[in-house]
């Protein structure tokens, strides 16, 4: 008989995480309302103010609050507290736990205090910058000691399937970010990322889907598997099925990034990897869906009443839409029609309202009474947040599909003469403010249920007291022993280094096959000898326009449809995009594709360039672009230019010696011929040449110059 051990469960570090979670849930939440209203009312930009505010700088703040402040906060505290009793272990390391809490919550300000700066690397998920990347590597690796640690001294011989899945997120994380990261410092606040391009938009997207499949999905299934068990008191419906959903989907999710580049410069036997495996997705996502539905056999009386399981219910629910709108999305005749759109904005949302949020509102109520030992404050309370955000929810997603769907069939309708029957971007703009508005109404919602939990969890602490050492007594782990007709899998569910070694191997496969042909066979990126380097006053526009977030409205990639081309000109080659260090080709147009803003039919003058910059609504009165009167005050800092060529110059990037050593010359040349061209349609000052607006119309001038333009193609 096995020797009987007394030890206690870490109940504090679950405490700290799950207060962290409401706190930067409401952040999160709050800036993302904010930045909804800038939508509907340009003036909440505050440009006239200050330059900290505006849509393009907070937009990332909002988004990295949400994953990484809500959602990552969520994880830990869902991971810690699971994670002790499944093992039947206290966690490794108590000091290795406030490191990972106290790290992770000065990642998070450090977050908040450089992108309102402006202190941005522009990819999707991955903004922060070098300092930053490397703390959130080093909490990390914290974190997966503290994580094997435990596991490694636990009492439990076998290991439930959520926690195969805490095994996977650990390891494909790391992966995506070191990959995803990798680039050369110019300062303290800047550097230079390694791939250009074509490649970089591939190593963004494998990095980008995946963060949303192995930070906002694997953990939180591994969440589900715990927790909705426990909610219901009911064992998982299926092991069989979660075997399977777990090593399918761990395999086949690290395959789909390329389903975001569809149609774009990507080379198509890439853009087909990712469609083949997204459309597979469908198959284990929707197991594990119904795995947990299924769990809940027997207690749907309960469902009726009990409004913690409302809410892990609404959240399976949410993760099977919004799976299967992923493969959907993937499908090329209909992602001709949603990319760019704000369907992807509604689409994403479902994932992170649904999903996220109301299984992390879920895990909250029936955590946060556990550890203080009392009863959740009020039920009624709980079932009042329940309807609040499942209504939220759908005022919010249900809107910016009708966006979604008016914006594509505008962009693309044709008149009886075979002309674009909406010239002006506007006229598209105008017609879905009311679907803006109403999605910032579900987003005030679903703001006002968090409130209502924070209220509702605050007065239950009030009426408990922390468990902060929860004592507890288990047998000790026997050494394991292969029974006979013992199922294969039970093996390797004994073995956690293993497990993670196989989960290592499986992400990998993926990663290596679609990613290492594009950055070690040239044909893939075919040159084009009219593409030249930026100037340095342009590239300093570049960084500009990367600060200024202008990348989350506008793209740069024309797709080879007939209604871009005549609307913005020829479509995008990869070639053209072998300097871009980042790609900027955006996710989503809030305004025109900007990838021909410097030939053609679309050029316009220096001035025009001023003044819409300065002030958008003398230019188009319904335009809701951020005005940018700071550009014009601000004078360009040219401290760093030599060193940036430099780096530039180290990655391919033809710049001569002669050039950077002369590149000040080479800035104020360029400079005084615009400050000239202003000077003439009566736009003066002093030292116009040396505002950073000037940089930022040379860089606008520079777009598409590279190509020859296409007579048939709109120019």
């Amino acid at each position: 008989m096995s020797k009987i051990e007394s030890f206690s469960y870490d109940n504090a570090i679950v405490k700290n995480f799950a207060f962290a979670t409401v706190l930067w849930g409401i952040v999160g939440m709050l800036v993302g309302l904010i930045v909804a209203i800038q939508l509907i009312w340009p003036a909440a930009n505050l440009s006239e103010v200050t330059s900290l505010f505006t849509f393009g700088r907070i937009r990332p703040l909002h988004t990295n609050a949400a994953i990484f402040a809500f959602v990552g906060n969520g994880i830990f505290m869902g991971v810690y507290y699971s994670l002790q009793r499944l093992l039947k272990a206290r966690m490794f390391s108590d000091v290795l736990s406030k490191i990972h809490f106290w790290g992770w919550q000065l990642i998070i300000v450090a977050a908040a205090v450089t992108l309102p700066l402006g202190i941005t690397s522009a990819h999707e998920y991955a903004e922060l910058e070098w300092p930053i990347d490397i703390a959130i590597a080093l909490i990390w690796v914290v974190f997966g000691i503290n994580m094997f640690g435990t596991i490694l001294k636990r009492r439990e011989t076998h290991l439930y399937v959520a926690i195969w899945f805490y095994i996977a997120t650990w390891v494909t994380v790391t992966v995506l970010h070191i990959f995803n990261n990798l680039e050369i410092p110019i300062h303290l606040f800047d550097s230079i990322g390694v791939f250009a391009g074509v490649q970089d938009a591939l190593m963004q997207w494998w990095y980008g889907h995946n963060a949303v499949a192995f930070f906002l999905t694997t953990p939180y299934l591994g969440l589900m598997y715990y927790y909705l068990p426990k909610a219901a008191n009911r064992p998982v419906f299926s092991y069989k099925l979660s075997i399977i959903h777990f090593w399918a989907l761990i395999f086949i999710y690290i395959w789909a990034g390329p389903h975001h580049l569809l149609y774009t410069s990507l080379p198509n036997w890439a853009q087909s990897l990712g469609i083949v495996f997204s459309i597979m997705l469908i198959a284990p996502s929707w197991g594990g869906m119904l795995n947990g539905l299924l769990t809940l056999r027997g207690a749907w009386d309960r469902v009726r009443t009990d409004p913690i399981l409302k809410f892990m219910v609404v959240a399976v629910t949410a993760y099977g839409m919004a799976t299967f709108e992923g493969p959907m999305l993937s499908l090329k005749s209909f992602n001709a029609i949603t990319h760019y759109t704000d369907w992807t904005i509604g689409h994403v949302h479902v994932g992170t309202l649904g999903w996220n949020g109301m299984l992390t509102f879920g895990i909250l109520y029936w955590l946060v009474p556990k550890i203080y030992n009392t009863k959740l404050y009020s039920v009624r309370l709980a079932n009042t947040h329940f309807w609040i955000g499942t209504l939220g929810i759908l005022f919010y997603t249900i809107p910016l599909y009708w966006a979604g769907w008016t914006q594509s069939l505008m962009w693309k309708q044709f008149n009886a003469d075979g002309m674009l029957t909406n010239v002006h971007f506007l006229d598209t703009l105008t017609r879905i403010m009311p679907m803006y508005m109403l999605r910032t109404l579900g987003g005030t919602i679903y703001f006002i249920g968090v409130i209502v939990m924070a209220y509702n969890l605050l007065k239950t602490v009030k009426l408990g007291s922390l468990v902060k050492n929860e004592n507890v007594e288990a047998p000790a782990r026997e050494v394991a022993v292969k029974h006979s007709g013992e199922h294969w899998h039970r093996w390797i569910e004994r073995r956690p280094i293993q497990m993670l070694v196989v989960s290592a191997i499986l992400i990998l496969i993926g990663g290596i096959i679609e990613i290492f042909p594009m950055m070690l066979i040239d044909d893939n990126v075919p040159k084009i000898a009219s593409v030249k380097p930026y100037t340095a006053l342009e590239m300093e526009g570049r960084d500009i326009y990367i600060r200024e977030g202008c990348l989350g409205c506008h793209s740069q990639m024309i797709r080879p449809f007939r209604s871009e081309t005549a609307r913005y000109g020829d479509y995008s080659k990869s070639g053209e995009f072998v300097y871009d260090r980042p790609f900027l080709w955006g996710s989503k147009r809030t305004g025109p594709d900007l990838a021909r803003a410097g030939v053609g039919k679309l050029k316009k003058s220096d001035a025009w360039h001023y003044n819409h910059l300065v002030d958008p609504r003398s230019m188009f009165l319904e335009s809701i672009m951020p005005a940018y009167p700071f550009l014009a005050k601000n004078d360009l800092d040219t401290g760093y230019t030599k060193a940036k060529l430099k780096v530039l110059k180290q990655l391919g990037t033809p710049y001569t010696n002669e050039y950077i050593e002369n590149a000040d010359a080479e800035i104020q040349k360029q400079a005084k011929k615009i400050a000239e061209n202003l000077n003439r349609e009566g736009i003066g000052g002093e030292g116009l040449e040396n505002k950073e607006i000037v940089a930022l119309i040379a860089y606008l001038q520079k777009l598409g110059t590279g190509i020859e333009p296409d007579p048939q193609a709109g120019n």
